[in-house]
């Protein structure tokens, strides 16, 4: 599954990624915010449409990724945007490294990691497994500091 945001200054950049590489994101199941997946699926793209992002689905996608449920995120975001850092957003990107979830915030990073997953048909499912055995702790001697 792959999930798919923009701000609004973004919009028509996700648009014109999503006409380009529409051929690669129809192999896959894709999900988007309300306004950005009405203008995905103009293209004939199949997108499920949750909320608009400033109505809860933004939330709705993260709550998603929480569930092991999205392979990867494209956030067209707008670095300049007074709110660039919002609770929500910074909620998403943590839990997008929490889950090992790949994510694109900007157009050159999403294509690099849509074509990778379209050449070697990856998943995140599997691709961090977890240890056999966990890694044994080293006990450093403690400093002592010559007070004077």
């Amino acid at each position: 599954t792959i999930a798919i945001l923009a701000h609004d200054s973004r919009k028509e950049l996700a648009l014109q990624f999503c006409t380009a590489y529409s051929a690669i994101l129809s192999k896959n199941t894709v999900i988007a915010t309300g306004t950005t997946g009405g203008l995905a699926q103009t293209t004939g793209l199949p997108v499920h449409c949750y909320l608009s992002g400033r109505l809860g689905g933004v939330q709705q996608i993260t709550s998603r990724i929480a569930c092991d449920e999205v392979d990867l995120v494209l956030f067209f975001r707008d670095p300049l945007k007074a709110d660039a850092a919002s609770i929500t957003e910074q909620n998403l990107l943590r839990l997008c490294d929490m889950h090992s979830v790949p994510i694109a915030t900007n157009i050159a990073t999403a294509e690099v990691l849509l074509r990778g997953m379209d050449q070697a048909t990856w998943t995140t499912a599997g691709m961090h497994p977890a240890l056999v055995e966990p890694m044994p702790t080293v006990q450093r001697p403690r400093r002592v500091m010559n007070r004077v």
